[in-house]
């Protein structure tokens, strides 16, 4: 487009030369032509040397000026000959350059008029389109249900902050599923001047659930249908995007293409780039009634307050009702419907140049509608087979996506400059919060963590699990970072309940998870595994955020709060839903402990029993948890005693103790304070004791630690003394906390610390 308006600029300059130069030299010699306000006559009369106005220095002036017009004439002349090679080569160079490639006359035979619309509407303009004010908020809606758009939605929405310089306000139509994703991924993502606002999607069922659709997309695929009706009534215009959509320029580029709307343009759309809606794609091939090639709905620009007042509504719905009389289903969900209003009423659409939605589908055409794909605006992978889809320029466009889908989306958090966010009560916290923060503080970065929002998109991958209807089912809760995601499959086969999991991961190291889980049989057979992921950010391990994040998102009303490295016996799960039974859980506040041991061994011979299991720790293959390096963390459980048992058996807290527990969903939380290695499950048996928890150990359960190398976290404590230093600091500091939450009666921790 800027190559044709630099070629325009040429022509028009070089016309102007032609013209004006020529008459302001004429000018320039008649007006030297007159002296003292009369007029001097140049004929060669008045010329001669005789002649008494005449003099020396007019005789050289006049020369000269002869000699300067014969050399604009000579400029003249070369000047027209350029314009004329250049008037030769402009239609096939305009052609070339044309935003539209495809033939207009395809599906516009009903008036000249209208041809002439969209084409106007399509070619390029050397004017830059109007501007779209500095602070001017952007509407976006986009429809979406379940995991797998929740998580498109993401990439789409990356790729529009990337380059967005404009408040956004989107608008997201979304089932149960997808609102809890995204209502606290979006809170927790915390992006300045981007507004966020959810509509029912399952409530719209009813307006679209009478059509028939063989789309993939479902009942889904038919909302943007009913936007008028489901969006503010105060909200003029929108653009509407699939969840497929991947964004390479500023979407107020697209929002300025409403000021070119005209008369009745209600909606703007790019032209399929598919042979589709022509029908010969295979024999018997029927497709619903379209404008030519039809148009993509996949990017929409909707003027609601247009449409409303044509009785939007109205005009889509009999148009549906009479072509379902003979199509009986839609195939393209929306799309086809929206092409037989269109068919029906061509003037309201005002046609998109292509590069506004570049559609990767089967048979497309896309490659017509673009020379370079540094021209291309928006990228849409609207083929079942996603980023596998054939293309001749596919891995340009496959990079794209994927350098929006692995980036860090915590760069996106910027302010707009000179357009102030609305205020958010949540960031408003925060910054006091870590105000009152002593940055000269040698602990400071420790406690700053504890305040730290970290990103969180919950549900990463499908999750489909209804707890047991009789009240005792239980959910092993855990969290891991990428290093120990190789524990996964065993913690499956090991564990048949559900598990709840935290995964602390950076952008690029999700989607290698993704990558990971699907293609894993094992974890792609269970449904039940709910995994989260908390985005990095800062140098700690928010080990305690996590676990909260893992214990939170649990269905089921009791959980065992174990680790990533542990492998529960085989049988755990019903040998504790028994237990929660027996014990009376339900009334009783008790936690229940499942006794924890190591091996030394990477390649283990799991015991499949009590017995087994004592057998192999009378022979030193299986040790107590930590028995060399920290005893104190299980010796409360009584191993001793453990041994011969055979009836639950409670034991007391005492100084340090962190056995691993089955409790009920409301105990309290982890203390977000302890980040990285030390004394994060200790303050919680602590908190727990506190709240006068009764802690009984099964006789008949156990739970194996499986070797790993030591963490990153462990490493930097053994090393590190200012880290062992603000440890202590913190350590103490809850104690105090707890005597003042607890009274008198937390002053047994204090005494406790002081003698270990």
């Amino acid at each position: 487009m800027l190559g044709i308006c630099r070629g325009r600029r040429k022509f028009l300059a070089a016309s102007l030369t032609v013209l004006v130069v020529p008459a302001i030299t004429w000018i320039y010699l008649f007006a030297g032509s007159f002296e003292d306000g009369k007029p001097v006559s140049l004929s060669p009369l008045e010329s001669q040397p005789h002649s008494p106005r005449y003099t020396a220095s007019s005789q050289r002036e006049r020369e000269s000026l002869e000699v300067r017009m014969r050399e604009v004439e000579e400029e003249n002349r070369v000047l027209r000959k350029q314009l004329s090679l250049a008037q030769s080569r402009s239609p096939s160079h305009h052609r070339g350059n044309h935003s539209k490639t495809y033939s207009m006359e395809e599906g516009t035979g009903d008036s000249e008029s209208l041809r002439a619309g969209i084409v106007a509407g399509n070619s390029s303009e050397c004017g830059q389109q109007p501007a779209v004010e500095k602070c001017e908020t952007i509407h976006v809606a986009i429809v979406c249900a379940g995991y797998n758009a929740s998580r498109d939605v993401v990439t789409l929405v990356k790729s529009v902050l990337f380059h967005r310089r404009n408040p956004l306000h989107f608008h997201l139509i979304a089932d149960a599923i997808a609102k809890q994703i995204l209502a606290t991924l979006f809170q927790t993502w915390m992006v300045p001047a981007v507004r966020i606002d959810f509509y029912d999607a399952d409530e719209l069922k009813s307006e679209v659930s009478w059509i028939p659709n063989k789309h993939y997309s479902g009942i889904y695929g038919l909302m943007k249908l009913v936007l008028t009706k489901t969006l503010p009534s105060n909200l003029e215009r929108v653009i509407v995007l699939d969840t497929d959509i991947t964004f390479a320029t500023d979407i107020a580029e697209l929002w300025a293409v409403f000021h070119k709307f005209k008369g009745q343009q209600v909606l703007g759309l790019v032209e399929n780039q598919s042979d589709w809606y022509l029908g010969n794609l295979w024999k018997n091939h029927r497709p619903w009634p379209a404008l030519g090639r039809g148009y993509n709905t996949g990017v929409i620009l909707l003027l609601l307050d247009k449409l409303r007042k044509m009785k939007w509504e109205q005009m889509w719905r009999l148009t549906a009702e009479r072509e379902l009389m003979s199509m009986l289903s839609t195939s393209l969900a929306d799309q086809d419907i929206f092409n037989a209003v269109i068919k029906q009423n061509p003037f309201l659409v005002y046609q998109l140049p292509c590069f506004w939605n570049v559609q990767l589908s089967d048979h497309t055409r896309s490659e017509q509608c673009y020379r370079d794909v540094s021209d291309l605006k928006v990228i849409h992978w609207n083929s079942p087979k996603k980023l596998r889809v054939k293309n001749k320029h596919v891995e340009f466009f496959r990079n794209l996506y994927l350098t929006f889908l692995e980036y860090d989306g915590n760069l996106l958090r910027r302010e707009l400059f000179g357009c102030p966010s609305e205020a958010d009560v949540n960031s408003e916290n925060l910054q006091k919060q870590l105000s009152e923060l002593d940055e000269d503080d040698l602990c400071y970065e420790f406690r700053r963590e504890r305040f730290t929002v970290h990103r969180t998109h919950l549900y990463f991958l499908h999750y489909e699990y209804e707890p047991a209807s009789d009240n005792t089912d239980v959910t092993l809760v855990a969290q891991l970072s990428m290093d120990r995601l190789q524990m996964l499959e065993a913690i499956c086969k090991h564990w048949e309940g559900p598990i709840s999991l935290a995964l602390y991961l950076s952008d690029a190291e999700a989607q290698q998870f993704l990558r990971y889980a699907q293609g894993s049989e094992v974890l792609m057979s269970r449904h039940n595994v709910g995994y989260h992921i908390v985005y990095k950010e800062g140098q700690f391990y928010p080990v305690n955020l996590l676990r909260n994040v893992a214990m939170k998102h649990i269905s089921t009303p009791y959980m065992f709060l174990s680790d990533i490295d542990f492998l529960p016996m085989y049988g755990l799960y019903e040998y504790l839903r028994k237990s929660v039974i027996q014990l009376d859980l339900a009334n009783t506040k008790k936690a229940l402990i499942v006794p924890a041991f190591e091996t030394l061994r990477y390649r283990l011979s799991f015991p499949k029993s009590k017995a087994e299991l004592l057998s192999m720790l009378d022979m030193g293959t299986l040790f107590t948890f930590r028995y060399h390096v920290w005893t104190k963390g299980h010796a409360p459980t009584n191993f001793a005693k453990w041994r011969t048992a055979t009836t639950p058996y409670r034991v007391e807290w005492e100084a340090d103790f962190e056995p691993y527990v089955v409790v009920r969903k409301d105990c309290p939380e982890y203390d977000r304070r302890f980040v990285g290695f030390g004394w994060n499950k200790v303050a919680h048996i602590m908190e727990l004791d506190a709240q006068e928890y009764e802690f009984t150990v099964l006789p008949n359960a156990y739970m194996i630690h499986m070797p790993h190398a030591p963490s990153f976290d462990i490493t930097k404590f053994r090393s590190n003394k200012q880290y062992r230093i603000c440890l202590k600091t913190l350590k103490e500091e809850f104690q105090q906390d707890m005597s003042r939450h607890y009274g008198f009666a937390a002053l047994k921790y204090l005494t406790a610390e002081n003698n270990s």
